[in-house]
């Protein structure tokens, strides 16, 4: 992406355009014969003349202390408008912390899920009928005196 043009930069170079447009046209001028020329100075009049009258009626730009971003994407495609005010930043955040926050609470569920199904395979393991042998065995009374994992 490249910088953002500011609005004095892209009036200079429409202004450049302009000019190189204007030399060519002039070099030109003298070999179109004269009504050809007499019509496309009644047609540059004219463009004038409507040009002037959307001037007057077009909306005056507001005056805020915001700068106005231009800028061209990686697309090609040129963004021009205000920033976006911190509450609509915020917005735009909020659907990441939501999935986020999912996230972890699923995490939280599977963790005691496994817990829970462990417990019932302990709870089983010492509920069922067991030899006599098994409690005077030292190893099975070292896994009761372990803590749970």
């Amino acid at each position: 992406m490249t910088a953002p043009l500011r609005p004095t930069d892209a009036q200079a170079l429409e202004a450049r355009v302009a000019a190189r447009i204007a030399a060519g046209l002039a070099e030109q001028a003298s070999e179109v014969p004269h009504d050809i020329a007499e019509r496309l100075r009644v047609a540059r009049d004219q463009a004038v003349a409507r040009a002037a009258l959307l001037r007057r009626h077009a909306p005056q730009p507001r005056s805020s202390s915001e700068p106005i971003v231009l800028g061209v994407t990686s697309h090609g495609l040129a963004l021009l408008g205000q920033p976006a005010p911190w509450w609509q930043r915020l917005a735009s955040v909020f659907p990441l912390a939501i999935l986020v926050l999912g996230l972890l609470l699923i995490q939280q569920q599977a963790e005691l899920e496994q817990v829970h199904a462990a417990a019932e395979v302990d709870a089983l393991l010492l509920a069922d009928d067991l030899p006599p042998d098994a409690y005077l065995d030292p190893g099975f009374a070292q896994f009761l005196q372990e803590p749970m994992p």
